[in-house]
Order: structure tokens, then sequence, then C-alpha cells
């Protein structure tokens, strides 16, 4: 058996990706009720080009009062399906997979853009009011007390999640990514720091972890067998009391029982003040560790950017795949120029092919 590297085929389920490099989700901020356009279509296209397996689309919310801000895309309606479709045509018939995340932002909900000062908007401004949260507890001063769900809003999410995924299908993607980090809904529910429940959903380990596995559950049944299903954690909030990299191990292990193929191995987010000691492949220990002791397949990403540290990762078996963000922005055939760097074969499109 030849030895993995970053670019060798990894098949999971009925899908296969053309090497281990996969653009990670990176809002835009560009989108009018959630519709894609002409701006989606070319930057995930490009990566498509550029020589990506997995080609994310930003966090796309499954309820409109889910979007981080007001021009977040969204997945909450079937209407937008016709919109999102001609992208995953595109990147489909270019090499790569298309892939979704679910997404809901809870109490980080209803901000401006980060180029429009990033704070929280009211109605006044194209937010909306209230935000939710599992509890009362606001992000960081300045933003607005979250309106406590109740079971019955908490069900009402999952079901959200649910049909999100149901649309992705009908859209064409091929891997749904729930979005279950960065001190957004989901993981708010997991972090002692933004749970404070006294209900079945809160407290214990096994009821702060309830809304994920249902979640998973739910998207598991209308997401079909042949396709992966990953999740994107927080693998730590940096802060003591909070969750912890022993707690990611664990809800790994139950997620994996649940149908889901891959962990994405994030951090942080919970709230400011974390100290977060970031720097080159900062992360990676996360996916490592996730990947030996529960068994599933991982993802890693933070600060990965030069393509012997990627190869490394790959050929360690520390992760299965590798996620990039702001260097594909930099730089959107990364891929292309990696396996040149790596002595490795690409494909670029043959109107690329000369210039590489």
């Amino acid at each position: 058996m030849e030895p993995t590297n970053l670019f060798s085929p990894l098949t999971l389920r009925g899908v296969t990706f053309r090497n281990r490099i996969a653009v990670s989700p990176m809002c835009m901020y560009s989108s009018d009720d959630g519709f894609a356009n002409d701006w989606h279509l070319v930057h995930l296209g490009g990566y498509a080009n550029g020589g990506a397996a997995i080609v994310f689309t930003e966090a796309a919310a499954v309820v409109p009062e889910g979007r981080i801000s007001p021009q977040d895309l969204g997945i909450w309606k079937d209407e937008h399906i016709e919109w999102l479709t001609p992208i995953t045509r595109y990147v489909a018939a270019h090499g790569a997979v298309p892939g979704i995340q679910l997404a809901h932002a809870g109490r980080k909900a209803s901000t401006a853009r980060p180029w429009d000062g990033g704070k929280p908007v009211g109605p006044e401004g194209g937010g909306w009011s209230p935000v939710v949260a599992p509890s009362a507890i606001p992000f960081a001063e300045g933003y607005a007390t979250p309106a406590e769900l109740d079971e019955a809003g908490i069900r009402q999410t999952i079901d959200g999640f649910s049909a999100a995924a149901g649309r992705a299908l009908a859209a064409g993607f091929q891997v749904v990514e729930i979005h279950s980090a960065h001190g957004y809904f989901l993981h708010q529910f997991l972090s002692p720091i933004s749970n404070r429940r006294t209900d079945r959903y809160g407290g214990t380990f096994e009821n702060r972890t309830r809304i994920v596995r249902e979640v998973a559950e739910a998207v598991r049944k209308v997401w079909p067998e042949r396709l992966p299903l990953f999740l994107r954690v927080s693998s730590t909030d940096w802060l003591p009391d909070g969750w912890t990299p022993d707690d990611t191990v664990v809800l790994a292990k139950a997620l994996k029982a649940l149908g889901v193929d891959l962990i994405d191995c994030s951090s942080g987010g919970t709230a400011l003040g974390a100290k977060i000691p970031a720097g080159p492949g900062y992360q990676v220990g996360f996916a490592d560790r996730v990947r030996r002791e529960a068994g599933i397949a991982t993802g890693a990403v933070g600060f990965i950017t030069q393509p012997a540290q990627a190869d490394q990762i790959i050929r360690m078996g520390q992760a299965d795949i590798v996620l990039l963000a702001r260097e594909f922005l930099r730089d959107p055939f990364w891929p292309h120029h990696a396996a040149k760097a790596l002595g490795q074969k690409s494909d670029p499109p043959v109107q690329y092919a000369r210039a590489m």
C-alpha cells in the first residue's frame, strides 16, 4: 500500500475526494434574504478550478434568525435551492465535491458585517430581536441578552436543520457539515459557560450534548446513506470550566455511532478574552487525538498555510483532511501550487494548464 499523502484520494461512504484539501467555510456577508448570487458562484467555483477536493459554502443559516448578519447565506426556504444549484453543478463539473455548512448563530446572531463594524444590530439596522440561545446570557458587553429557547423552540430548530439538509440534497450538495463550533448555537449548548439550563438540555454532559446528538440524528435521517456527514466542533473553549478536549473525544464517539463520518476540529469562540495560543497548526493536536481515541475521521484547520506542513499532517495520520480558509483567499490555486512544491501531480483546468 502506498503511503498516504496530501494528494491521495479519500473515500467516505459513496463519495471519493480527489485529494485531502478542503476549502473551509468562510462567511462572505454578500447575500440578500439568504439567497446565493453571482458572487457565490464565482467565488466558490474558482476553488474547484484551483484543485480543492471539497468546496464548502459559508455557514448557511437554517432559520432566518440564525444568521450571523443580515447578509448571511441561507437555506431556510425552498426558494434558496434554485440559486444554490448552479454552484453545486459547477463545482462538481470541475472535479470538486460541493459541501454546505448548516448553521445557527444563536446569541451571536444579528450583527453587522465586519466591514460595517461587526457590532450587534437591531431591527432598525436590518437585524432582528430577540436573538435566541440555550440560556439568557449575552455573548459579551454590548450584545443583547438572548431569549432562552423552550423545548418547543429547540424542536423547531432541530427541524430547521433537518429541513435544511433536505434542501441541500435537492440543491446538489454531496457533503453536509453541521456547525457546532465557534460559540454559535449548538456550541452554546455544549459549553457550561453559555448553558445554564436546568432541564434535559442543560447541566450534565449528557444533557448539554443532547441537542447536538439530536441534530445529527435528524440530519442523518434525511441525508442519504451514500453521502458523508461532517460536524465541526470547537475542541476546547480555552477557558477554565469550559468545554474540553476530553469532552470532544466522548462526543465524537457518540456522533460516530449516529452516522457522523468526520469531525472538523476547530476551537474557541465561546467568550471574549480566552487565551488562545494561535500559531501554525495549533489545532492539529485536537484532530490527531479525536482520530486516535474516537476512531473517526477528522479534519485539521487553523493556520495551515504551507504545502509541506499540510502534507506532514496527512502523512503522520494526524487528520484525514486539512481545511484552509484565509490561505485560499490569498491563493485560490493553492492545491496546484502545493502539488508542484511537493512533486505531486495535479490536473488544472486545460484552460490554465499552460500557466501551471
